[in-house]
């Protein structure tokens, strides 16, 4: 069922939740980007969702106003990634990024930069820098043990309730691992 929000984007209504507000459902908006998950009662992304925008990238996570807000996990093309809070779109709060290479950033962020205490961990596992981080550039040494903790715990969140985020297949409620775990038993049988 398909009903028009705006003028060219289209709204495919998978389900109607038994709650006070909301539906899950999918988007796909005119760049290509595709959105599957809550919205609310005026068709804002709202809750859980899955967004996937056309250069590659995606975001699990937590929605607030139609923009990641909370917490979550952004991976890119070229497999980096980041996991933990977001305010407004943007990285902010605590969390960690790491590239495909292994260099690693746990601490804090602000506007979508390294902006804080924190810690860098080359690729090798060795430390390059601790301490306070500013525009993403080391400004000075420091302590950060404690805003590196409570990096790694929003970190472990993030990936915590994405893996348990889950969506109406069309049989039933299922989180994604339940998905796979089924089609590798089917295929077994094959």
């Amino acid at each position: 069922m398909e009903e028009q929000l705006e003028l060219g984007k289209s709204y495919e209504k998978v389900v109607t939740l038994k709650k006070k507000h909301g539906k899950c459902g999918s988007y796909t908006h005119n760049d290509g980007s595709l959105f599957i998950g809550d919205f609310d009662e005026n068709g804002v992304k709202s809750g859980m969702g899955h967004l996937e925008v056309p250069n590659g990238s995606t975001y699990d996570g937590q929605f607030q106003k139609g923009l990641p807000n909370g917490v979550g996990i952004m991976r890119f093309p070229d497999s980096s990634r980041y996991e933990g809070e977001f305010m407004q779109g943007w990285f902010h709060g605590h969390g960690v990024f790491q590239t495909i290479g292994g260099m690693k950033f746990e601490g804090e962020f602000r506007g979508g930069r390294i902006w804080g205490n924190g810690l860098l961990t080359f690729n090798d596992g060795k430390v390059g820098s601790e301490g306070y981080f500013q525009d993403s550039r080391f400004s000075r040494d420091g302590v950060a043990k404690d805003d590196i903790k409570k990096s790694r715990k929003i970190a472990n969140f993030a990936r915590r309730i994405c893996n348990e985020t889950s969506y109406d297949v069309g049989n039933g409620w299922k989180t994604e691992e339940q998905e796979q775990n089924e089609a590798i038993e089917v295929g077994a049988d094959i």
